[in-house]
């Protein structure tokens, strides 16, 4: 098992890191030019910009029982079908359960957006999500 971060605008690669580094875990952060991740305990690779460059590169380095910290709902389709962990930045856990739904409800907030719409956007990140994240992570290691 290791831990891979899809770490574009990811508020919790440090919990994440800590608790790998805590289990002697592999650690790999992904992350294009844009962004600058260098944490001691974990491996950073930079990929060049470009949409879902990330999303591609992890995809190809994912194995089964690896945990992936995504908050792409695409990508953690992804990680599904190859038989991974994919977790949120809030600690939910993508299954096969609750994927379809999450897809569906972001191609109808696409199309509203498309058609002019406005979606509400995130509210300022809490003290409570960083918990519940690490909580999650945290599940998900020890089982």
């Amino acid at each position: 098992m290791k831990i891979l971060i899809d770490a574009d605008g990811c508020p919790v690669v440090n919990i994440a890191v800590k608790i790998a580094v805590e289990n002697k875990i592999e650690c790999i952060i992904i992350c294009d030019t844009s962004h600058f991740f260098e944490r001691d305990g974990a491996e950073t690779i930079t990929v060049s910009k470009g949409a879902d460059s990330v999303d591609f590169v992890l995809v190809n380095m994912v194995l089964k029982g690896d945990i992936v910290i995504t908050q792409d709902y695409g990508l953690a389709a992804m990680c599904l079908a190859k038989k991974a962990i994919p977790i949120n930045q809030n600690g939910m856990i993508y299954s096969n359960d609750n994927i379809d739904s999450l897809l569906f409800a972001r191609h109808t907030a696409k199309k509203i957006r498309e058609a002019g719409g406005r979606i509400k956007g995130n509210t300022k990140r809490k003290t409570e999500q960083d918990e519940a994240f690490e909580r999650g992570l945290k599940k998900l290691v020890y089982t």
